[in-house]
């Protein structure tokens, strides 16, 4: 009975979390457009088997990731021993990201439009491996108390500089790949990681020790992927060999059969975690598992959460995302294109669950003086003013080189002068604004837009919208501290 409440409960905040979108779509559609979808039914369906795709797998995550993560993080913390943490921190990280649904969506759409040259899984374990190298990079620097604004300053001078050398066709799937790798399942393990470890050292403030590896773990994907894209772009026959699949092109089996290979690639995808806890547990800590029938449950649950979950991004999702930009290009005034952007933008990003937690987490850690309502319509601002921007480069067709690089310059000068006590919690905000929801939307928008407008292509143009939702939010929070910090100064000042 616990658990159908409890699911039922993750099920309300799933659909709560779909409603802004229905909300801004459904007006668009009556109030602007004029005119239904003609698959509307099946999006409709694709949008509650979404719903109870996440509920699901939320409800799993409860049962058995979250538990046992954080059970194993406190363990290892107590032993004290360094090459133990930054083990268990890389696997947690690797384990988490290769089964994110958001990244699994977004992999997938990357092959399907470059027919095959971009290859779903090894996009993914390059990802994962970034991943785990920046978790135990982070555990790192929170155990020895390096300022994080150095990482990061050095992290994106070298995104930029690599960005300049990518080829166009992979710079915005880089950045997207970036974006989408701190979700449902990275942030609160990530998040609970570093705020519990700078929380447990003497001398470290959780607010200014604790946050950054969100940061991080967006950070470092965006180097790797662009890598991988000069050696699939360079031309050589063995680049273009590079996969870790056996995808050859040929149709997928369809009806019964289709659906179990889809179940057993589920199960592949959440085995790493799988794995990780038990070999943590049995083999490192030598402790036999609490509760190992829930565990077992929740992680049954976790697969059949992700199953629905892609399901329903084919059947939803993806096509309204499709749908409606096709119908706003359709009208030849762009105006209404870009108010969609900015509304879908803000009010997805509003209902975001992840920022909702991480804003109360600084509440906490900053001991009232953020506002956690304040941050999260900061950072809604921000994804609403990135999205729009991303759309408008759709539009005129201008490099994404450009964009990119501007915005990181931006930020790197406004890390520079920022209070320090915001800028590991504004790099991490900047990395939850991408929800499991949200994504899979904003990838279709950008991938209709770049479908429907003569001139633009899908894989240059299509991707990069989920990087102008992570870069803005940075912006927005750290112009309001610096600003708030200058008001004050300014108030000390008067007599």
């Amino acid at each position: 009975m616990f658990y159908i409440r409890s699911f039922l409960h993750s099920l309300l905040h799933a659909l709560k979390n779909l409603l802004p979108i229905v909300v801004v779509v459904g007006f668009f559609q009556l109030a602007i457009l004029q005119q239904v979808p003609d698959d509307l039914g099946s999006m409709a369906i694709g949008l509650l088997i979404v719903a109870v795709g996440v509920a699901l797998f939320l409800q799993g995550l409860e049962l058995s990731i979250f538990p046992v993560g954080k059970s194993l993080s406190n363990q290892f913390a107590r032993k004290g021993s360094l090459a133990i943490l930054l083990s268990f921190g890389f696997a947690m990280g690797f384990s988490a990201v290769i089964a994110e649904p958001a990244l699994i969506a977004v992999a997938e759409q990357a092959q399907t439009i470059s027919e095959g040259r971009i290859d779903s899984l090894t996009l993914r374990v390059l990802v994962a491996l970034s991943v785990g190298f920046v978790v135990a990079l982070g555990i790192f620097r929170t155990i020895f108390g390096y300022p994080l604004h150095w990482f990061m300053i050095t992290g994106y001078v070298i995104v930029v500089i690599v960005t300049w050398f990518a080829p166009e066709e992979i710079v915005g799937l880089a950045y997207d790949s970036g974006g989408v790798t701190t979700n449902v399942v990275t942030v609160p393990l990530i998040a609970a990681l570093g705020i519990g470890l700078a929380a447990s050292i003497r001398g470290r403030n959780p607010l200014i020790d604790g946050f950054g590896l969100v940061a991080l773990a967006v950070m470092v994907p965006m180097i790797t992927v662009q890598v991988y894209g000069m050696l699939v772009y360079s031309g050589s026959a063995e680049a273009e060999g590079i996969s870790l699949s056996a995808d050859t092109g040929e149709t997928k089996p369809s009806g019964v059969v289709g659906a179990l290979l889809d179940l057993v690639t589920m199960i592949r995808d959440v085995l790493p975690i799988i794995i990780t806890v038990l070999f943590f547990q049995y083999l490192v800590l030598r402790r036999k598992l609490p509760n190992p029938r829930k565990v077992i449950f929740g992680f049954a649950l976790v697969i059949l959460g992700l199953y629905a979950f892609v399901i329903g991004l084919k059947m939803g999702l993806f096509p309204i995302g499709t749908s409606m930009a096709e119908q706003l290009t359709d009208r030849d005034n762009y105006l209404y294109v870009y108010l969609f952007a900015l509304m879908i933008g803000f009010a997805t990003t509003m209902a975001e669950p992840a920022l909702i937690a991480i804003g109360r987490q600084a509440e906490e850690a900053a001991g009232g003086t953020l506002n956690g309502n304040v941050i999260r319509i900061l950072v809604a601002v921000g994804v609403a003013i990135g999205i729009t921007i991303g759309v408008h480069r759709i539009i005129t067709g201008d490099s994404i080189h450009y964009y990119i690089m501007g915005g990181y310059i931006l930020v790197i000068g406004l890390t520079l002068i920022a209070p320090r006590y915001i800028v590991a919690l504004a790099y991490d905000l900047g990395g939850v604004t991408t929800s499991e929801v949200t994504v899979p939307l904003v990838t279709a928008l950008g991938i209709g837009l770049a479908s429907s407008i003569d001139g633009r292509s899908v894989l240059i143009d299509g991707f990069g919208l989920i990087a102008f939702a992570s870069i803005f939010p940075i912006v927005t929070v750290m112009a309001y501290a610096i600003v708030s910090q200058y008001l004050a100064e300014a108030r000390k000042e008067t007599p």
